[in-house]
């Protein structure tokens, strides 16, 4: 069973329905496995909790927004 993995920010309903939808549909072109054999797992991982060049991220995100 291939697994495919997504680590990214949070990420609304629709936005992970869709993310599984191509992410499928690629890797079965791709591969030529049948689409029910694949499993798309999503982490969503908050800016506080990723580390970027030695700095949170939501330092980093801050920063950028001033």
């Amino acid at each position: 069973m291939p697994v495919i993995v997504f680590e990214g920010p949070k990420l609304a309903k629709e936005q992970k329905e869709e993310l599984v939808k191509l992410f499928t549909d690629a890797a079965q072109k791709v591969t030529g496995i049948r689409r029910e054999a694949f499993t798309v797992l999503i982490k969503e991982n908050e800016p506080d909790n990723v580390g970027v060049g030695g700095e949170l991220l939501s330092k980093i995100i801050s920063k950028e927004r001033q």
